[in-house]
């Protein structure tokens, strides 16, 4: 299905990587081709015209920056990957898979062609190393020294009241990188298969993305976040060991503390949007065991109330608190002062809309970028500080996360 969505220009492969949730139901959901798109420095309430004119299948993203950043107040550094701060088109073909079913919606093309050319789709077998021209070099936006300095300073904001946490992120990046998108996602995922993996691709941009973690969904009335603060490495060598750093995950203060802050933070976010009491705490602390790490999950959900539209929604909760901190006006600011690399889509989303208006949107983190054009390649990864963190500790996570990334780009 894959193979066969890549030879379009624009599609979007959402993959589940067979992870069982009662909030999941589709395996693998795969949009490809577009008979229209939503123009150019588009607002989010004009995917709201979109969303009501078609009442189709939507799929796309919405960039971190899409509300932090005035249109007249230009960024001063430069975004090398240049996905728009909002894309999302009307796919010519839908396809959906189930554990036992494939459902192909299309328009203007025959369902049983498709099928057979899915059937038929000649797979790249040929191993990594064949497909990338040279070893890319990897380099850091930020030394080591950099990182750690900056992190005493944002501590010092904090101690300052200025906010209780914040999520801050560092780019490592590789130029003239010459890759094979396709056959890289397929290593990066093979490497570690998460539950909201991605192959986003804009024509000559690509999002190949292994996330673990849920931004919104909406079913029905209910909207469901599944914010992901807590991080431990896993010792596959080892189960009696890789059971303690799980256990060791549970009951850290630390990370429970950055856990409740966020959960509280999405609280605030959905009861703006939701009925008077019908936000709820479903599960607090889950720990869930991924190929690379532990995590620590938390799931909030509430009733929409009637009227709502989607950019009431994003406007309520968008960039999610997981990847912002709290207070999130204020810690986006300093986000903006002390970060190195304009998010674009990063910590964004992506995901879709479905012509009953349900919606599913994953965060784009554990993610490669990709600009075919210009051959820069980017990955970027980030911690909740707070007044406890220890900067060395924080420094190491990020390297943790980056893990699988930096094993396939090394290997390759």
């Amino acid at each position: 299905m894959l193979s066969w969505c890549n030879q379009f220009n624009i599609c979007s492969f959402l993959d589940n990587h067979h992870y069982f949730s009662t909030h999941q139901n589709i395996e693998c959901l795969a949009a490809a081709g577009s008979i229209q798109t939503l123009p150019p420095e588009a607002s989010l309430q004009d995917l709201d015209q979109m969303i009501k004119l078609h009442q189709d299948w939507l799929f796309g993203h919405i960039g971190y920056d899409i509300k932090e950043t005035p249109k007249n107040t230009p960024y001063e550094i430069a975004d090398s990957i240049g996905f728009p701060d909002l894309f999302f088109f009307r796919p010519q073909t839908v396809l959906s898979l189930t554990t036992t079913e494939l459902t192909i919606s299309t328009i203007g093309n025959d369902p049983r062609v498709i099928y057979q050319e899915i059937k038929h789709q000649t797979l790249n077998t040929k191993p990594l190393t064949a497909q990338i021209k040279q070893t890319p070099t990897i380099q850091s936006r930020l030394t080591k020294e950099d990182y750690l300095d900056i992190i005493q300073k944002i501590q010092q904001h904090i101690q300052r009241g200025d906010c209780y946490e914040l999520n801050y992120c560092q780019e490592f990046y590789v130029r003239n990188a010459s890759i094979h998108p396709f056959t890289l996602y397929q290593q990066l995922t093979s490497l570690s298969p998460n539950p909201f993996s991605a192959f986003y691709k804009l024509t000559d941009k690509y999002v190949l993305c292994a996330s673990p973690e849920r931004y919104l969904q909406k079913k029905g009335n209910r909207l469901i976040s599944q914010p992901i603060k807590g991080t431990a490495k896993r010792d596959l060598s080892d189960a009696f060991a890789d059971e303690q750093l799980k256990k060791q995950l549970q009951i850290s203060e630390k990370e429970k503390s950055e856990n409740v802050m966020v959960v509280d933070l999405v609280r605030n976010d959905l009861s703006k949007v939701c009925e008077e009491g019908s936000v709820q705490v479903d599960e607090l602390f889950g720990v869930y065991s991924f190929p690379q790490v532990h995590q620590m999950i938390s799931t909030i959900s509430g009733n929409v109330k009637p009227g709502i539209r989607f950019s009431d929604i994003i406007d309520a909760s968008f960039p999610m608190g997981s990847m912002t901190g709290a207070p999130k006006k204020r810690v986006m600011e300093l986000i903006r002062q002390y970060e190195k690399t304009k998010r674009g889509i990063y910590s964004g989303a992506l995901g879709y809309i479905s012509p009953d208006m349900d919606f599913d949107f994953n965060v784009v983190i554990r993610s490669i970028l990709y600009n075919a054009s210009n051959q820069y390649l980017s990955y970027l990864v980030g911690g909740g500080i707070t007044f406890y963190s220890e900067a060395e500790k924080e420094y190491e996570e990020c390297l943790l996360k980056a893990k699988a990334i930096h094993q396939v780009l090394r290997n390759s």
